[in-house]
């Protein structure tokens, strides 16, 4: 079987033909430079082998790390693969490439309640919280903006938090977001208190009947504990208002960071309840291994990709779609 036999087996049966063919072709074609890296990478490797045996599968494992999958997960497909091939069986490039997407499906996480699968928010609960964390320089409130626009674009109305008091640059970059997608926003100015913009906006959400709000926090070093002590202060000043949010904690990482990715995660998900992962920068790095790599070894679910810099290229992530345009030829 090819893996295009493969995706076509286990691609969700629900989706828009139509729709996912042209993300599809976006996905592959902004993931050129990790595709290119990493199957030449497995070409080399076949070159004059006829099993996959010890030697094999060493040399596969440093092929997963150099391709920024990380220990943890590289680990996990190595030992998946042990258990079902064979040491004498002959596995062509083509069965190899079907084994590998089949493990990296498995070991990616689907999105879990209370989160929305998607932007029309269908059986979710109203005004929708998404808290986005995530370190200065990823595209957090690039990330931001570019969502509000989607959900004003399916009619939703939005609310926008100003939370990020510790930057000018934040607080208008948002404002700039917020007049383009024609949405509302709360912002109480530099060096103020975030939690209390938070709160107020969510207020805001309530009395005004909106669908969805969005708050935008400092672009916090992970290595600085105090202001990881007041994210945890925003989500407790949030359950306090509506003891079920926020619905989702959002973090944004950079793809062509790479390995600090992981570190990210680490400190990030140890702070807060982090619930999906965005993942900015995808079009412009060989790193997209990355996403495999995080998602898995934290648990986190990829609910976003960014392919570019317009609104448009924010997507909904379909790990079959970025799995066929890893391995696409």
């Amino acid at each position: 079987m090819s893996i295009f036999n493969w995706f076509s087996k286990n691609k969700p049966k629900e989706e828009t033909p139509a729709a996912q063919e042209e993300q599809a072709a976006q996905t592959q074609a902004a993931l050129e430079k990790t595709r290119t890296g990493f199957l030449s990478k497995l070409g080399r490797l076949f070159t004059g082998k006829r099993q996959v045996n010890s030697d094999f599968l060493d040399e596969l494992e440093e092929v997963l790390l150099t391709s920024d999958v990380g220990v943890e997960t590289t680990v996990q497909i190595i030992e998946n693969l042990e258990k079902r091939v064979s040491k004498d069986a002959y596995v062509s490039e083509d069965e190899l490439h079907e084994l590998l997407a089949d493990e990296i499906a498995k070991l990616m996480p689907d999105i879990q309640s209370p989160v929305a699968k998607d932007l029309h928010l269908a059986g979710a609960s109203t005004p929708y919280v998404v808290l986005v964390v995530g370190v200065n320089g990823v595209g957090k409130t690039t990330t931001i903006g570019k969502l509000a626009h989607h959900y004003a674009q399916l009619g939703k109305k939005v609310i926008l938090g100003a939370g990020d008091t510790f930057r000018a640059a934040a607080v208008e970059q948002l404002t700039i977001w917020q007049n383009r997608a024609g949405v509302s926003i709360v912002s109480h100015g530099m060096n103020t208190d975030p939690a209390s913009v938070a709160y107020d906006a969510v207020k805001k959400a309530v009395d005004e009947n909106a669908d969805v709000v969005i708050i935008d926090t400092a672009g916090r070093l992970h290595n600085k504990v105090g202001l990881m002590n007041e994210l945890s202060k925003i989500r407790r000043v949030i359950e306090k208002f509506k003891p079920d949010a926020p619905h989702e904690v959002l973090l944004v990482i950079d793809a062509t960071t790479g390995q600090n990715a992981f570190e990210q995660a680490k400190q990030f998900t140890a702070a807060t309840q982090v619930n999906t992962l965005a993942v900015t920068k995808l079009d412009g790095t060989a790193k997209g291994g990355v996403v495999i790599g995080v998602s898995h070894a934290y648990q986190l679910p990829v609910k976003y990709i960014g392919l570019g810099e317009k609104a448009e290229d924010l997507k909904l992530f379909n790990k079959y779609d970025f799995i066929k345009s890893i391995f696409a030829s």
